[in-house]
């Protein structure tokens, strides 16, 4: 609820998602310091005597549970990213503020940023704390690497395995989950990963059980099948990215209950607008390969029961946070998900992985919500232009 709303307020919609599911009938939704107090079936304007909105669709606020706030998802070209990250640190905590209000404004309530090396996450995340106008951070800070491995921006090296719980102590005392990078970039030209893991599986499992003992849950870096492997025997609690996807990988995931965020977005946009790398006519096709693929292995995902959420690597060149997510939740749709189970991933499904209250609107919770022109089963565009926004405070 934003530092202007009114401290008891009604909003009301002809149709409305509570997180789960859809109800295609109007609702009367009264809120009182800032959480839902009634919900009623129907056009109650008549006996409201409480200012009132109104839409053509009410929802949840949404989650992007895959961020780097520090990038500037917008700058696609490579000398202007590089020299972004050159400036000052305030400079790039201030544009990174900045990139989060947009991100409110697109319906964007939630974020859970990947990491990376200046502390921009636990900044927003500080300045996020008190100010209805900017998302919810979960912020992963510096996450772990291994010695020389990919990833000198979101993680450090991790140098003694032996130190491991005081590592987890000092990690688990600034940040909200623990990143682990165990598989390096995708190589477009060469249409893989062609690095092996970082970490083995002994060594991957002994980080995320000190990880777990110490109150973290574990996303990570991960593609490649090898590294993938790795990942799910050491019992992560989210795949971040995972593409080369293979079946396999996915019924042991469907069987320990392994979450997957497919991020298709940042390879989405080189195989979209490849004049900004620019890419040959054969990476061109390798990407388009990536992407088949990736969507074949979400529509198996779905068949088999893994967890999903929706994240967009938002700050990767092209993917801008905010408008970022309903990109996302299309690759979803066109992959052969519902856009009931899309919204799902973008809802409840992300509030509840993240151990966040009020994963559904229901009479008690926090009003965190958007309301929209027009109705996203009807015209999904809908999505990108809310209304109205208000994040609940807690």
């Amino acid at each position: 609820m934003t530092s202007s709303t009114p401290e008891a307020f009604a909003v009301i919609a002809h149709a409305w998602f509570d997180g789960e599911h859809l109800h295609c009938r109007p609702v009367t939704m009264t809120v009182r310091g800032g959480r839902i107090e009634t919900i009623a079936g129907g056009d109650q304007s008549e006996l409201l005597t409480l200012p009132s909105h109104r839409g053509a669709f009410l929802m949840p606020g949404m989650v992007d549970a895959h961020v780097h706030l520090a990038l500037n998802g917008a700058l696609t070209d490579r000398a202007e990213r590089s020299d972004s990250l050159k400036a000052d640190v305030s400079v790039i905590r201030d544009d990174a503020i900045a990139r989060a209000h947009r991100a409110l404004s697109s319906g964007v309530t939630v974020m859970r940023d990947a990491g990376d090396r200046h502390g921009i996450n636990h900044a927003v995340r500080a300045a996020a704390e008190h100010d209805g106008s900017l998302p919810k951070v979960i912020s992963a800070g510096m996450g772990l690497r291994s010695q020389g491995g990919y990833g000198a921006f979101i993680a450090a090296e991790l140098v003694d395995v032996a130190s491991l719980d005081a590592t987890m102590s000092r990690i688990s005392a600034q940040c909200d989950t623990l990143k682990l990078v165990i598989s390096g970039l995708i190589n477009f030209a060469a249409g893989g990963v062609l690095e092996p893991p970082q970490f083995d599986i002994p060594t991957a499992r002994s980080i995320v059980d000190a990880a777990h003992h110490a109150g973290l849950k574990v996303m990570t870096h991960c593609s490649g099948e090898d590294a993938l492997r790795v990942a799910v025997a050491a019992g992560v609690d989210s795949i971040e990215h995972g593409y080369f996807m293979t079946p396999a990988v996915l019924r042991e995931m469907a069987d320990r209950c392994t979450t997957w965020v497919p991020t298709f977005c940042p390879v989405h946009f080189q195989w979209s607008q490849p004049q900004h790398a620019p890419w040959s006519d054969e990476t061109v096709a390798h990407l388009r390969r990536i992407l088949d693929q990736h969507g074949e292995m979400l529509a198996l995902a779905i068949e088999y029961g893994v967890p999903l959420l929706t994240g967009t690597d938002a700050g990767s060149m092209g993917v801008v946070h905010g408008p970022a997510i309903v990109d996302e939740i299309e690759r979803f749709i066109e992959a052969g998900a519902s856009l009931t189970l899309a919204l799902s991933c973008a809802t409840s499904k992300a509030r509840r992985f993240l151990g966040l209250p009020d994963p559904l609107l229901t009479v008690g919770a926090r009003f965190d919500a958007c309301l929209l022109a027009n109705s996203p089963f009807d015209q999904l565009a809908a999505l990108r232009s809310p209304q109205q926004v208000w994040r609940g405070l807690e």
